[in-house]
């Protein structure tokens, strides 16, 4: 079983000791990650980080993501990957833009992600497109890869960094990219006429991909069905069902939806202050208000940081309940490059269209903003010369990373 953004189990070598040992060794590291954030955290945070948990399960045991799932569907017409997005869209969908109408959950201020409709998103999708088909991984496909231990997603991960540091270091070339305000559905059509005006989209896409599927392949492969909620493997539609319910989660804890880039160039802008090669608090990204606060507190307190880490941590808890946590460090030169250009492009596209796969379009969608369907719209063409550049790193084949 494969998914969205993560490879097909079979990337992973087998190794399966007792039932009773993975049990227990994946209760101790899960315990251990969520001690240990609570020692240095507050109870918002270690309720994020327990959100983060259970997402990293989510992922890995459905391998969910996002670069596979598309890169199946360009390349042979098989759309289960896609079609399970669309599920985990429509019910977050439903869950966030009543919550956002009203302001709060349970006496909580909730808002959600709209941002600016401009060329960066363009740019900057187009770019994360293409990187994640070379690389191997969106960004949560990276975060829960390397959790599982994937050792080439490591190396994504490590670029991804790199990439949206570099991006916030050169703020000053892209930050005034045209752009016009931010457009939300539910304000300009009002929330009951947004809420079915998705319910068509979203009915519409689902047809469409079956009937893509169907044509191609004579046949559609089911999201749903049978799994191990413990060991897995799950199907697509338990995954995205759970992704969407722990998204809001996030929402009503965090009071805004689950994001993931900022904290790359976060800790990519703090390893080269304790590096000592530059003073990153006077770069223009860090400069607004709403970042330079993140920039000037330790990483521990930042949430979406806690949540990232916490990811990596629910997936290494699922590769073991699983058996298959027994990473290799033999990573072919080919890929190793590809992960090195398409980690630096998924990291700084990311920075440069406000938001990746999962803060843009996962979370932007779900909050009822415009910019996250220009972002998808973006992205979908990077992906399909992302999946022509595959050949050049040895990664032809649409079921390879």
């Amino acid at each position: 079983m494969s998914s969205l953004c993560i490879p097909p189990k079979s990337a992973f070598r087998t190794a399966v000791p007792h039932p009773a040992a993975r049990l227990l060794t994946a209760g101790l590291v899960g315990a251990a990650a969520l001690i240990g954030i609570a020692a240095f955290g507050s109870g918002r945070l270690f309720a994020l980080a327990v959100i983060g948990v259970l997402m990293g399960v989510a992922l890995y045991h459905a391998a969910f993501g996002f670069s596979h799932g598309y890169r199946v569907l360009l390349a042979e017409g098989r759309s289960a990957h896609v079609r399970a997005q669309i599920l985990m869209l429509a019910a977050a969908v439903m869950l966030f833009l009543p919550a956002i109408a009203m302001g709060e959950v349970f006496g909580q201020p909730v808002r959600g992600f709209t941002f600016p409709l401009g060329l960066g998103i363009v740019v900057g999708a187009f770019a994360f497109g293409v990187g994640m088909q070379i690389s191997g991984g969106c960004i949560s496909g990276t975060l829960y890869t390397a959790g599982g231990g994937s050792v080439r997603m490591w190396i994504t991960l490590l670029s991804a960094v790199a990439g949206a540091t570099l991006a916030a270091f050169f703020y000053p070339l892209w930050e005034a990219l045209p752009q016009v305000p931010a457009v939300s559905l539910p304000a300009v059509l009002g929330l009951w006429p947004a809420l079915a005006l998705h319910a068509i989209l979203f009915a519409g896409v689902y047809a469409l991909l079956l009937a893509v599927e169907r044509r191609r392949t004579g046949t559609v492969e089911g999201i749903a069905g049978s799994g191990h909620w413990l060991t897995g493997p799950w199907p697509f539609a338990w995954a995205a069902l759970a992704l969407a319910v722990l998204n809001f989660a996030t929402l009503v804890v965090a009071g805004r939806p689950w994001g993931v880039t900022q904290a790359f160039a976060l800790w990519g802008s703090k390893g080269v202050e304790a590096a000592g090669l530059a003073d990153p608090v006077f770069w223009a990204f860090w400069e607004e208000p709403t970042r330079v606060e993140a920039l000037l507190r330790p990483l521990a307190s930042d949430a979406t940081s806690v949540m990232n880490v916490a990811v990596m941590a629910g997936a290494l808890v699922a590769a073991l309940l699983a058996g298959r946590f027994a990473p290799s460090v033999r990573v072919p030169a080919g890929a190793a490059l590809g992960s090195v250009i398409g980690g630096l492009l998924i990291g700084a596209g990311a920075i440069v269209a406000t938001g990746c796969n999962i803060s843009a379009f996962f979370s932007g969608i779900a909050s009822g903003s415009l910019h996250g369907w220009l972002w998808i719209a973006a992205a979908l063409p990077g992906n399909w010369l992302g999946l022509k550049l595959r050949p050049l790193f040895g990664l032809d084949g649409a079921l390879s990373r």
